[in-house]
């Protein structure tokens, strides 16, 4: 595999197994406002695309419920309160990022969850290991569009060559390709083989090792 000199990760399903807390929150917000629980599987077909999307695809009837913005920002009260209960790195991430820094290469996180959350997990989980942590925030586009990655870029003052996007989502793959940068794919995320390579998927790992 080729080696390159900077790494933008995604978040949740590439770093962190976000799953678990996601799941609860999402059920907390739907159980708050009457409306029926979401299965577990359910909730990691819907994520990928930001708090905002996972909660438009739980709700029953989407952005048209007259209770949508209630039971999003509950969603987002719990999830800030309870976004350490049971997220953790994958197998492998610690190390993976130990032997980046050693190497001096240049390491970023690019996700589409709300700001303060990504900013929080980043730092409480990886320290010093990421140098920059951009989520969804008021004034840029979120991914796919290729803001947040050439924001990222901009603070680590470095060029786009050389670089690589990390994830695991059709989602990741169009932003790399909206950034013309390369995309790996991992496999141990929210998606599956086939449908990453269905979504255009090009390089697939099975282990952070693999990016050595």
């Amino acid at each position: 595999m080729r080696r390159y000199q900077t790494y933008i990760f995604d978040l949740d399903g590439t770093l962190l197994d976000t799953l678990g807390d996601l799941h609860a929150s999402c059920n907390h917000a739907l159980r708050s406002h009457g409306m029926p629980e979401r299965s577990l599987d359910e909730v990691r077909r819907f994520v990928g695309n930001g708090v905002k999307k996972l909660m438009e695809r739980a709700i029953p009837n989407g952005m048209d419920n007259p209770l949508f913005e209630e039971t999003y920002q509950s969603f987002r009260q719990h999830y800030l309160l309870h976004n350490l209960d049971t997220t953790k790195p994958y197998p492998g991430i610690m190390e993976m990022l130990q032997k980046m820094k050693e190497q001096g290469k240049n390491v970023a996180v690019v996700s589409n969850k709300f700001y303060a959350a990504t900013q929080e997990l980043c730092r409480h989980f990886f320290g010093d290991l990421v140098t920059v942590a951009i989520g969804e925030r008021e004034g840029i586009r979120k991914k796919p569009a290729p803001d947040t990655v050439m924001e990222a870029l901009r603070q680590l003052d470095v060029p786009k060559e050389g670089s690589v996007y990390v994830g695991d989502s059709d989602v990741d793959i169009e932003t790399a390709r909206n950034c013309g940068i390369p995309c790996i794919s991992v496999l141990w995320g929210f998606r599956d083989r086939a449908f990453l390579l269905g979504h255009g998927a090009t390089t697939l790992i099975d282990s952070p090792q693999d990016l050595f």
